[in-house]
């Protein structure tokens, strides 16, 4: 997995720093990409990064205010003229559905590829053979979701070495036996698929949330992730100010990570008031409470 963050301002994009979006790269998924959230500028973030328009295929909206819904309609459009003819699906609370469909009417905007959109409630909104993504209410001015991706258990590593001493010739019977299937060899033994492979590697959890306050489903939806991404729009010194305008601090981020067990933690939707060397001073303020925190930057890969 490669998380990407493609803007971490919150509110504005300030020099430097755009607003919000991250990208989620799932190798399972073969080069296609997710989206959470498309504020203002994201198709241009994307520029500059190896993520191509017409390889995303799902989009995961946290809340409908600008600094994280702005940059879709022109997302939309870009994709089609780029190429983009696979499905895309989009997620997120309602009244999405008539932003996205007055924009296109309006515009006169046609898309080249199926839309889909889905507007959400609490509980598992999107499930396949790699994956399953839970939603939950946070706790905002308005309605706002965050989002709960959790990978399914991986087959284990294939003990080729082994195979090699006991005489398995490498190719097909490899691949055979990795996907769970027995073999019989020319000499008429048979190799067992389970004597073969490792235990069951665990799925990776992966937390996402849209802005909030310090809430119950902040930690439910965060329990034992290996990563949670937490808005920490102010320094705990404007605590008073982040509860007034439905958002949480630096703080208050790792206090949820703490309590949720979480292994790791990014902090990111920062206020346009703090620069980019305000931001160590942010991440030293969560680390007081969560020592495995990192304030996102953006355009760096973080490989999960």
């Amino acid at each position: 997995m490669e998380l990407l963050f493609l803007g971490t301002s919150a509110g504005m994009p300030i020099r430097g720093r755009n607003v919000t979006s991250i990208a989620l790269r799932i190798s399972q998924y073969n080069g296609s990409f997710w989206m959470f959230d498309c504020g203002e500028g994201t198709q241009h973030q994307l520029l500059h990064t190896s993520l191509k328009l017409s390889r995303l295929n799902k989009l995961f909206i946290t809340h409908l205010h600008g600094d994280h819904i702005y940059g879709l309609p022109g997302l939309l459009s870009s994709r089609s003229s780029l190429g983009g003819t696979e499905s895309l699906d989009i997620y997120g609370p309602p009244g999405l559905r008539e932003l996205v469909e007055t924009n296109l009417r309006i515009t006169e905007t046609h898309l080249n590829y199926p839309l889909q959109i889905v507007e959400i409630e609490e509980g598992i909104i999107f499930e396949d053979d790699c994956v399953t993504v839970e939603a939950a209410m946070l706790d905002h001015r308005i309605d706002s979701f965050g989002y709960r991706i959790m990978e399914h258990d991986r087959t284990g590593t294939l003990n080729a070495d082994w195979l090699a001493e006991i005489g398995v010739p490498a190719g097909p019977a490899y691949g055979q036996l990795k996907a769970g299937k027995d073999i019989t060899l020319e000499d008429g033994r048979v190799i067992r698929s389970a004597d073969a492979v490792g235990e069951p590697l665990p799925g990776r959890v992966i937390t996402i949330l849209g802005d909030t306050r310090p809430c119950d489903n902040a930690v439910k939806l965060s329990e034992a992730a290996d990563v949670l991404i937490h808005e920490a729009t102010f320094a705990h010194d404007l605590a008073d100010k982040a509860h007034e305008y439905g958002h949480s601090t630096a703080l208050q981020a790792a206090e949820i990570a703490h309590a949720a067990g979480a292994k790791r933690l990014f902090i990111t939707h920062f206020s346009s008031r703090y620069k980019l060397e305000d931001l160590a001073d942010l991440e030293a303020e969560a680390r007081s409470v969560f020592s495995h925190t990192e304030a996102a930057i953006e355009l760096k890969s973080y490989t999960l």
